[in-house]
């Protein structure tokens, strides 16, 4: 998102929530994916205090 349409210094709220929303709809029509390089498990190694595992 940065490089796509916040390269710049925004002035408004109203301005940056405009940029926001005209940059989702265009991901949203082009159906754009993320892939994601790593699993849940990983993502719980790598970030052990945001992924917190629990004994059941």
């Amino acid at each position: 998102m940065i490089r796509q349409c916040l390269n710049r210094r925004i002035d408004s709220i109203n301005t940056l929530r405009a940029e926001v929303a005209a940059w989702q709809a265009a991901r949203d029509r082009v159906r754009a994916r993320v892939d994601w390089q790593f699993t849940t498990d990983d993502a719980r190694v790598r970030l052990k205090r945001l992924y917190p595992t629990f004994a059941v």
